[in-house]
């Protein structure tokens, strides 16, 4: 799958790919919901190795029709055959033809980058409390919602986020790392 402007609807869940559940990511991607997202980061492993771990998990995400993005550049990520780039507004550019290219943002300032950059779409986090930022500012509902509004592109809800809270905001498109890794909607 290739993008020049998405060709297919956004997909709702996101996987997100860390140390922490590296060992369990078969056996989610296989059970996420098909044409469902996975943003493979792994920054804990060297290139080689790295990339060895993204071949096997893009095989078995694309085998469900899953939309595969790296955390890395837009070359590598062509390189590599992924379907799109995620990071910050600013490591997105310049743009290339036939990658989604996925946003992270924390604040309005960074939403407004988005948006000048054209992302795709806005990963908006940290809505609520995780593991990996346990003391860590979260958003909340409401400011999440009112930063959501700012973006032009579609906004992934990340942080903290699980079916149940996520149907509790009534927000159709998130993404997790233990909320996607251990259970499933």
């Amino acid at each position: 799958m290739s993008y020049s402007t998405p060709l297919a609807p956004l997909p709702l869940r996101w996987l997100i790919s860390d140390a922490r559940n590296d060992a369990v990511l078969e056996d989610a991607l296989r059970r996420l919901p098909r044409g469902s997202g996975f943003i493979y980061r792994h920054y804990h492993l060297d290139d080689p190795d790295r990339y060895a771990r993204f071949r096997r998990l893009r095989r078995i995400a694309h085998g469900r029709d899953h939309i595969v993005i790296l955390a890395d550049s837009a070359l590598t990520a062509a390189e590599w055959g992924a379907d799109g780039i995620y990071g910050s507004a600013r490591s997105l550019c310049p743009r290339r033809s036939g990658l989604l290219h996925l946003a992270t943002a924390h604040n309005f300032a960074e939403i407004g980058l988005a948006n000048q950059m054209g992302a795709d779409a806005v990963l908006l986090s940290p809505v609520f409390a995780t593991r990996s930022h346990i003391d860590g500012a979260v958003l909340g509902r409401t400011r999440f919602r009112m930063l959501a509004r700012h973006s032009r592109a579609p906004v992934i809800a990340l942080g903290g986020m699980d079916a149940r809270k996520a149907g509790v905001m009534q927000w159709r498109r998130w993404a997790a790392i233990d909320g996607l890794s251990s259970q499933f909607p």
